[in-house]
């Protein structure tokens, strides 16, 4: 039938760096029905299968890199928007145009599982005549035509010096640990292509790295481009039953829409914590370390619907200061897979013991890890009053400057800054409280306090007053 070439779509082979304006699977609802089923029929085995891996049209419009002469890409969507495939698709493409890709993600088990080996990822994408050679231990993919991509992490930014790339695709740029000295490197290395293009997916953090691209793309610059996505424009190609859980039990909150529309989320103006103070305390590298802790905060159950077991690792420094050295906490964890996590953290780190609160779980939470390592020293701690009072000393002293993160730990900063502790939380601040228990047990507050008329205002209106660096209104004592 003469119709079965008009609609077939040419393959987009040529370089270019251009989309195409072509028809896609959507066009196939505006075809009258005995044209789609005549070309149904007629359409070779061959045919099919190059439509089959034929991105351009099966693609959303918002999956398609965006025409003009920029330099990054920001693919900004929540979970499961399709953001993986969008980015593996573009490397496919990249492949025509230049001889070398960087691919970063934030772990190499981010890297290899999601950005590689996915179901979304790079080996997915091309058909079987042009499959991609992998090499794991070489981190390296090598390409049909010769082009090759290189993986990277952003836990090790220095593995980006010396090596020269063509484009990069940096994947959940906003949960790097180390992201400002992983983007340096990456981009002294894009000495590879006359015009080199970086493209992000990731979903959205409020972090001012990540608002300032946004902010470049909202002028109109050129230089960096911004496509939007969302959990609920995917849903096509997920379970019907996964996005009905997903919206009964997110749907109306921040973390939605943080997680599912892809929306960047300001910081709760109730909360203790604010994005300001704790980039300022940050730091790269701690200090020598006097003392070691690893706090957990167990979560009674490990189903879907389960808080998680917050697992936070902290030191006290030469200095004086606290340091919050790895944030390890497990979701769905069964007791023996959190204690094996903390037990991990206790010898990788070296630590003076672990802390449990004992509120639930009781001498459960000592009893499991010891039948796991018994030489591992247990510290329990009980709350006595509200997750909200005891968090208040520890904020005071993020607030004066003496708590610092060891990088990024984007989880348990996006809980910091958001929640409150008055009620209206729907879910338990497991990271944080861990984080709390933690300093607390570091820095003695708790014994402290006995000591002291406490004002909780105090630390509310030093919270409040913060201005320039500067904090007005002290809490002494710690």
């Amino acid at each position: 039938m003469s119709s079965n070439t008009k609609l077939m779509p040419t393959s987009n082979t040529k370089k270019s760096a251009e989309p195409e304006m072509r028809w896609n699977v959507n066009s196939l609802d505006d075809l009258p029905s005995r044209v789609l089923r005549e070309w149904l029929a007629e359409i070779t085995e061959a045919q099919a299968e190059a439509l089959l891996y034929d991105w351009r049209f099966w693609a959303r419009p918002e999956q398609i890199h965006p025409r003009g002469d920029w330099y990054v890409w920001l693919f900004m969507g929540g979970r499961g928007s399709g953001k993986t495939r969008a980015g593996a698709e573009w490397v496919r493409e990249q492949i025509e145009l230049v001889p070398s890709v960087a691919i970063v993600g934030r772990t190499a088990h981010d890297v290899n599982q999601t950005m590689i080996s996915g179901r979304s990822g790079l080996m997915k994408v091309f058909p079987p005549h042009q499959q991609p050679k992998h090499e794991p231990t070489k981190r390296m993919i090598t390409f049909h035509n010769g082009a090759v991509a290189y993986a990277y992490t952003a836990y090790e930014p220095d593995e980006l010096r010396g090596p020269q790339h063509g484009a990069a695709w940096c994947d959940e740029l906003a949960a790097w640990r180390y992201l400002q000295a992983t983007w340096d490197n990456i981009e002294y290395g894009l000495r590879d292509a006359p015009n080199p293009h970086i493209m992000i997916t990731s979903t959205p953090r409020t972090i001012t790295f990540l608002k300032h691209l946004i902010a470049q793309a909202e002028t109109g610059s050129g230089s960096v481009v911004m496509s939007r996505s969302s959990l609920y424009a995917n849903a096509a190609n997920l379970p019907a039953r996964y996005v009905q859980r997903i919206r009964e039990r997110f749907e109306g909150t921040a973390y939605a829409r943080q997680e599912i529309y892809g929306e960047l989320i300001e910081d709760n103006p109730s909360a203790l914590w604010t994005r300001d103070v704790i980039d300022r305390n940050r730091v790269f590298k701690a200090p020598e370390l006097v003392h070691i802790l690893v706090a957990v905060d167990v979560a009674t159950t490990s189903n879907e619907y389960s808080d998680e077991t917050g697992i936070v690792v902290g030191g006290k420094g030469v200095d004086g200061d606290g340091y919050i050295l790895d944030d390890a906490t497990c979701t769905m964890a069964k007791p023996h897979e959190w204690a094996m996590a903390a037990i991990a953290e206790y010898h990788k780190y070296q630590a003076n013991a672990i802390v449990a609160e004992t509120n639930q779980g009781g001498e459960m939470i000592a009893a499991t890890i010891h039948a796991i390592d018994p030489t591992v020293p247990v510290v329990s701690v009980r709350a006595s009053r509200g997750k909200r009072t005891r968090a208040e000393p520890v904020a005071a002293m993020d607030i004066q400057g003496h708590i610092h993160h060891v990088g990024r730990f984007p989880e348990l900063e996006d809980q910091m800054c958001q929640w409150v502790g008055d009620g209206s939380d729907r879910h338990s601040p497991d990271r944080l409280d861990a984080r709390v228990w933690c300093i607390s047990k570091l820095f003695n507050i708790a014994e402290k306090e006995k000591a002291l008329t406490y004002d909780h205002m105090i630390v509310y209106d030093a919270y409040q007053d913060v201005a320039g660096g500067q904090v007005i209104g002290q809490f002494d004592g710690m």
